[in-house]
């Protein structure tokens, strides 16, 4: 406590720094800690105990009320239920959480402002703040009749070309290629004076699918392309993968998860045959190149909640930070318009557009958003659908609990019991959810498995049940009948189930 006490406006950085352990090979050129070593032999048995799957359904399981543990918030369930900050947390962190809260709400202006502090937008965006994707620190939504984009935009990625090009994914020192107009992502809106990259277009199908009892459930499958150009044609080999902002709550914890309980459920070659081959994302860490373990974002491309947080940065809102010092955001070299715009550098402050702390504090406000207390979790109707959630097999890759490494970077996240639902692994998703889109060692049909805590609260902060990468799905029925590949088995029990298991296990789903 001693640096908030003296800089408190310098905060550490809580990543969780890999320790002196054995190493595990799990690519060409990465290493992995292979057990974990912040646990005595006592510790490890009661990881372990209190870990283990459970196999009784007549009653909730012991803690589970708390999904983030300690840093659980028991705050009444309403609109602002993903904005608290975890309990567990300092007073003085409590002051450091809040300013991280002012500068992720901040709307950020174009270059020349009176307001010094607040400018250097784009000069090309999606947002003008980190909450605009984020609405109440939570889930972004497809545009809807008239609405904008905002909460969503598209990444662009065309594949290697060279061979030298392909070394560089697989020695991990790239994801992909950027379109050589457009950039990494296509921005819609622009600074005064400076044309926009264009509109995305979205059309949907409806796909009819019915039921082991036959109910039929619509399933709307989308289309995605680009208008209104404004730098000319995308490459010929590039594709457009949809994004929606995910919610925030419980990055913390997630980051405190120890490397190798991530990796114990790895099965790239699906040795043990139940047809799940979860696969670790490998990537190089935005400022000191470090091979690290990928648990951020839908295709895991990031190894930390700073990174994440300096990627939107620069490529959401076009703020340079000292991890990303790119103050034209995604501009290219052939958008001459662009790279001539004035930035925000203010030479006073130092060569970016958010200098040091403001990073920081967005990172400390990011890793600490409460995870919402469970409700409901004594229901009979609740219970009966947890089983069947875990007989139809969606553990398999939504592992439900962890216990968090004793070292992590911050007490708050240290040793607690939490209920994520997810194992963090990539899994080939099927051809239903492909973008085509490779991300490091991700290929075009995986995706991370995404965190479920919280989902149940979605409709009451956002106002909409729109659910997977896209938003494509109106509802859980449609997200979970959209799951293919190595889910196709647990999608087709839950298709085959009578309506009275389905909607048990939709509602245990809504206590989350």
């Amino acid at each position: 406590m001693g640096a908030f006490r003296a800089f408190p406006y310098l905060l550490p950085v809580l990543s969780g720094a890999l320790v002196l352990v054995p190493l595990i090979a799990t690519g060409s050129d990465s290493q992995l800690p292979k057990a974990r070593t912040d646990l005595n032999p006592k510790d490890v048995k009661r990881v372990e105990r209190v870990t283990r799957p459970t196999a009784d359904f007549s009653k909730a399981e012991q803690f589970e009320t708390m999904s983030g543990g300690a840093a659980t918030t028991k705050a009444i369930a309403n609109g602002d239920a993903f904005s608290h900050f975890s309990p567990n947390i300092t007073f003085e962190e409590e002051q450091n959480f809040k300013l991280g809260n002012a500068l992720f709400t901040k709307l950020w202006v174009s270059s020349p402002s009176s307001t010094q502090a607040s400018d250097g937008l784009g000069p090309l965006f999606n947002a003008r703040a980190c909450q605009s994707c984020h609405l109440k620190d939570g889930r972004g939504h497809p545009p809807e009749g008239a609405a904008d984009a905002t909460s969503m935009f598209l990444r662009l990625a065309r594949p290697a070309r060279t061979d030298e090009e392909r070394e560089a994914i697989s020695d991990y020192r790239k994801l992909n290629f950027p379109d050589a107009v457009y950039g990494e992502q296509f921005q819609d809106l622009a600074v005064p004076g400076l044309a926009s990259e264009g509109k995305m277009e979205i059309s949907y199908e409806e796909v009819p699918v019915t039921l082991g009892d036959g109910e039929v459930v619509s399933l709307r499958k989308p289309s995605y392309s680009v208008s209104n150009l404004g730098y000319g044609p995308l490459e010929g080999d590039v594709t457009l993968s949809p994004r929606i902002a995910p919610p925030m709550i419980g990055m913390g914890l997630i980051q405190a998860i120890h490397e190798a309980d991530i990796l114990a459920n790895a099965d790239p070659d699906d040795k043990d045959g139940n047809g799940i081959s979860g696969k670790v994302a490998l990537v190089r860490d935005h400022m000191t190149g470090e091979l690290k373990l990928g648990r951020f974002g839908f295709k895991a491309q990031n190894a930390s909640i700073r990174d994440q947080s300096s990627g939107a940065f620069t490529g959401d809102i076009g703020i340079s930070t000292p991890d990303t010092p790119f103050s034209h955001g995604d501009c290219t070299k052939a958008q001459a318009a662009c790279l001539a715009m004035p930035t925000g550098v203010q030479e006073r402050l130092g060569p970016v557009e958010a200098p040091d702390p403001v990073l920081s504090l967005v990172t400390f406000y990011s890793e600490n958003l409460a995870v919402p207390a469970r409700r409901d979790i004594d229901d009979p109707t609740v219970l009966k659908g947890k089983e069947m959630f875990y007989s139809a097999g969606c553990t398999a890759c939504h592992t439900p609990k962890f216990v968090t490494r004793r070292d992590a970077g911050n007490k708050a996240h240290a040793f607690q019991l939490i209920w994520p639902y997810s194992d963090f692994l990539l899994h080939d998703m099927g051809e239903g959810l492909a973008d085509g889109q490779q991300v490091g060692v991700a290929n075009g049909q995986e995706w991370r498995t995404q965190p479920l805590w919280g989902i149940g609260l979605t409709k009451t902060v956002n106002n909409h049940t729109f659910f997977l990468h896209d938003g494509r799905a109106r509802n859980l029925t449609e997200a979970i009948l959209w799951h293919g590949g190595e889910a196709e088995a647990a999608r087709s029990a839950f298709a085959a189930m009578g309506k009275q298991d389905r909607t048990a296990l939709l509602t245990f789903l809504e206590s989350l």
